[in-house]
């Protein structure tokens, strides 16, 4: 299994968390998390379906069992996990949904994955600088950035924790708050365009299967 090597204590299972609405995932959700896979050296990406983004509103929003399944048929023969955990869990904010994962999944190190373009708001999520405490996390920018860029209050704060990836792995020696910049090539596919051009693309996803297996899906 990829990443193994050097790590101190072989184990975890190295996963990371990228969450979102998923709506619908896209190819630029999986080029992102495949990316991270490898830079990372993680064993798998688990995508948190989220059933509703407390900063979005619910207008447009697919019906969380077709997000699952169409994040399903995105993640196909590729380690990334689509699950709709939250909804198990029911937790509505993200510092809740981390703290409750590293509880229950002892055997697993998480790092929590997200795009530069959300730090402008990361100030507004609940808890924002707890949750930086909880896991390191992996900020996906553009190549050629060298650090974060804009002057929100989270990227004011945050950039002090901003370490360098060496030798496969150096997250997990990481006491958080710590951040790592990630360079991926960005991807054009856009969830706003993909709805625009099929407004009803989810009843494909609104299967039985997607309704009963999706949302009552555990992880180990």
């Amino acid at each position: 299994m990829a990443g193994t090597r050097d790590r101190p204590d072989s184990s975890l299972t190295l996963t990371g968390l990228l969450g979102g609405s998923f709506n619908p995932a896209h190819r630029g959700h999986r080029r992102l998390s495949l990316a991270a896979i490898d830079q990372l050296g993680l064993d798998e990406v688990w995508w948190l379906v989220s059933p509703g983004n407390p900063l979005k509103p619910a207008d447009g929003m697919a019906p969380l069992a077709a997000r699952l399944g169409a994040a399903k048929a995105m993640a196909r023969r590729s380690r990334i996990r689509p699950t709709g955990i939250e909804a198990q869990l029911r937790t509505r904010y993200t510092v809740d949904t981390v703290r409750a994962l590293t509880r229950r999944f002892p055997n697993r190190q998480f790092i929590w994955i997200m795009g530069a373009d959300i730090i402008g708001e990361f100030h507004r999520w609940r808890d924002w600088r707890k949750l930086a405490s909880l896991v390191p996390i992996a900020i996906v920018v553009r190549p050629g950035y060298s650090g974060l860029v804009g002057a929100s209050p989270a990227s004011a704060w945050l950039r002090r924790f901003v370490r360098h990836l060496g030798e496969p792995n150096d997250w997990t020696r990481w006491r958080p708050p710590a951040l790592v910049l990630l360079h991926v090539r960005p991807d054009p596919t856009s969830a706003t365009a993909l709805r625009r051009a099929s407004p009803e693309w989810y009843r494909q996803f609104s299967s039985h299967f997607a309704t009963r297996a999706a949302l009552k899906r555990r992880l180990p």
